[in-house]
């Protein structure tokens, strides 16, 4: 860890399970529609129709709470064969619109952290997160974290040729740039992959297509919480 003293001049953060929790909530949303279909499948059933249909549905809906809510609508009728009452769709809505209207609290000492950054003033901080961009823009306006960043970058993936596009437009070198997330998959292959530093700090519930087996990196460090960022840079 001591040997991991990145010199770039740009933080990039993802959002989701990053700055605030996100998956629980989705889980919770994806409890209430399989409890509505218990009389066509066991849960194992249910919740691996709803992956394969959400890994379907990606290249059209993308990520996020509206893509995540209609993927979960497909499922009961898929599971149901078309008997899911009309009631209990608009329940599975009902709890899709939650996860539009989270508060994303920040979790613990990420205002903190971000606060001490900004008035450091060594680096520039972005927001590059994936996701839908309205639900995004609100969730980072409730959490009250807006403020302490120069931009923001919503985009629809999160690959190796997004991260590149994020160094063009922000006019710096891929090592020069520093992306700090929860996922493996997301937020650390791919920046790594084009040269950039990235932080790991693993969040305590993730969405089975995140999951990655772990690695360790040169230019990768995992941090068991997010204050423990200020010791590193």
């Amino acid at each position: 860890m001591n040997t991991f003293k990145p010199n770039v001049k740009i933080i990039a953060f993802d959002a989701d399970d990053t700055l605030w929790d996100n998956e629980p909530y989705f889980q919770v949303a994806e409890q209430v529609a399989a409890s509505l279909l218990t009389a066509y499948g066991t849960p194992e059933e249910i919740s691996k129709s709803l992956f394969d249909i959400e890994m379907k549905n990606m290249e059209d809906y993308g990520y996020g709470a509206v893509a995540f809510t209609m993927s979960l609508i497909e499922n009961a009728v898929k599971m149901s064969g078309g008997e899911i009452s009309g009631a209990d769709i608009g329940k599975i809505i009902e709890a899709g619109r939650t996860l539009v209207r989270l508060k994303a609290t920040p979790l613990k000492g990420v205002k903190k952290t971000l606060q001490t950054l900004r008035e450091n003033g060594k680096y520039m901080l972005v927001v590059f997160t994936k996701g839908e961009l309205l639900t995004q823009e609100n969730k980072l306006k409730r959490s009250g974290l807006l403020p302490f960043f120069d931009k923001i970058f919503i985009v629809t993936d999160k690959k190796e040729e997004d991260y590149e596009k994020l160094c063009e437009d922000l006019d710096i070198k891929p090592s020069e740039l520093l992306m700090v997330g929860n996922s493996l998959r997301s937020d650390v292959l791919p920046a790594l992959n084009i040269g950039s530093f990235a932080v790991h700090i693993p969040s305590e519930v993730m969405w089975q297509h995140e999951v990655i087996d772990d690695f360790e990196h040169e230019r990768m460090a995992q941090l068991p919480e997010f204050e423990k960022l200020l010791e590193i840079l």
